[in-house]
């Protein structure tokens, strides 16, 4: 396993090897020509930015059927689950990093609320793959926070806002390589509380499956990223609690939540 990050120093952006707490800056893409250079800072020391600024960011939605079970108990409607796989785009401006804050829009309603998912980061070009190969084309794994308005995803035609508003796509903290989507866990906290705990794999069709689907129509590109859906029923969040998505291997993406003007 190598963990990757994008990180801010002395006005720079560039991508770096963590190893022991710290981080070795590096010239070049990690699924790219690099080279490791002699600058080596702690963590502590340095701002992490998010992991990959993606091409094109992929968005699996109703991915798990407890999910889809437990929301419908919620609405009071019989469940409805996918005939096949789905999927949708979030957009870059929402993206932030670890630590940096989620903004509330300031007439964003009650219904205002995380979804913790495996975010798979590709690192080769991918043209009608086989399901066999897919995960061939990944590069590594980070986390993100798909923030969804529900209110607004009710009422608009499109997700334009409640899940591409400024901010509500939290990803980090950093990709990590040579893990096992079969082997991991995804825990959500709130101010600390657990508010959610499920096997990150159990998902209707997995993540080779979305692939082949969806290279079977669209060329995914290196640095292209498929963000797989979330588990459980997320509850509200509100300016002053924090957020912490926590997946095997990968580590911890905490975020805050703060009011918008």
């Amino acid at each position: 396993m190598t963990t990757w990050c994008r990180f801010e120093k002395d006005n720079v952006t560039r991508y770096g090897l963590v190893e022991g707490g710290q981080v070795t800056a590096v010239d070049g893409i990690p699924w790219g020509e690099h080279k490791p250079t002699s600058l080596a800072y702690p963590l502590a020391s340095v701002k992490l930015a998010i992991p990959v600024v993606p091409p094109t960011f992929y968005c699996v939605g109703i991915n798990y059927a407890d999910h889809i079970r437990e929301m419908a108990a919620k609405r009071k409607t019989e469940p409805v689950f996918p005939k096949k796989p789905d999927i949708g785009y979030r957009a870059n401006n929402a993206l932030i990093a670890h630590e940096e804050n989620i903004v509330k829009p300031a007439d964003a309603g009650e219904a205002f609320q995380y979804e913790g998912e495996l975010v798979a980061v590709f690192g080769k070009r991918c043209r009608n793959v086989s399901s066999e190969n897919a995960l061939d084309y990944v590069f590594g794994w980070t986390i993100g926070n798909d923030v969804s308005e529900r209110g607004w995803q009710k009422e608009d035609r499109t997700l334009w806002r409640a899940k591409n508003a400024d901010t509500l796509k939290p990803m980090g903290p950093w990709i990590v390589t040579g893990l096992d989507p079969a082997k991991m866990e995804t825990v959500i906290r709130v101010n600390g509380r657990e508010t959610d705990r499920f096997a990150t794999n159990n998902m209707i069709f997995d993540t080779a499956t979305y692939i082949a689907t969806v290279s079977k129509y669209c060329t995914i590109e290196p640095g292209d990223v498929m963000w797989m859906g979330t588990d459980g029923v997320p509850e509200n969040i509100k300016p002053g609690d924090t957020v912490e998505i926590e997946i095997t291997g990968i580590g911890v993406l905490r975020n805050k939540v703060v009011a918008g003007t």
